[in-house]
């Protein structure tokens, strides 16, 4: 007999089956692509936080801003009706006799800078108005003074501060300039 040579019966290896998956050469399927899917998850999860957090801050850094500014208007508003009221109280600036005799406008002095007021009449009762320097010229105030003609009635005085100079009020434009601005009041 004679010795054939017998055939292996194996059937020739075919790849696997993937449908579409990239296959790696071990035969397993391949997650190369899915750790770079991640990071990109991820670092857009980051930079939405991060951008959250910057406008955030942002925000705050214009409130604090925005209540500086009112609380240096106020202050101003505050100077200027206490000068008014001293001017008024202690040094009988704003006379309803006198200025009826003589027609003269006070000139206030505060903080150094004097201030003159105008006058008008309205009915029986006086109106002085002045524009004040506060704070060694660096903010302002628009005093106004109305005192009646009797004595029995309440004097009012109203104070409206400015936490920028007279000249950036006097010469503001509308919606060019910006500035805060508060205003107080007194009945006596």
């Amino acid at each position: 007999m004679a010795m054939m040579k017998m055939r292996s019966m194996r059937r020739p290896v075919q790849p696997p089956r993937t449908f579409g998956r990239p296959v790696a050469q071990n035969g397993h399927e391949s997650h190369r692509g899915f750790a770079l899917l991640i990071a990109i998850i991820f670092m857009s999860v980051m930079l939405a936080i991060g951008l959250s957090l910057g406008m955030l801050a942002f925000k705050q850094e214009q409130l604090t801003s925005t209540a500086l500014q009112t609380q240096d208007a106020f202050y101003a508003a505050d100077a200027g009706l206490e000068c008014a009221l001293y001017a008024d109280q202690k040094q009988d600036m704003f006379n309803y006799d006198t200025y009826m005799k003589t027609h003269i406008p006070p000139a206030v002095s505060c903080e150094g800078l004097v201030t003159s007021f105008s006058s008008s009449v309205s009915g029986a009762d006086l109106i002085f108005t002045g524009r004040m320097p506060i704070a060694h010229a660096t903010e302002c105030a628009d005093i106004t003074v109305y005192k009646p003609s009797s004595s029995d009635a309440q004097t009012y005085i109203y104070s409206q501060g400015y936490n920028v100079p007279c000249s950036t009020v006097t010469n503001a434009t509308a919606g060019s300039d910006s500035f805060a601005s508060q205003g107080l009041e007194a009945y006596y």
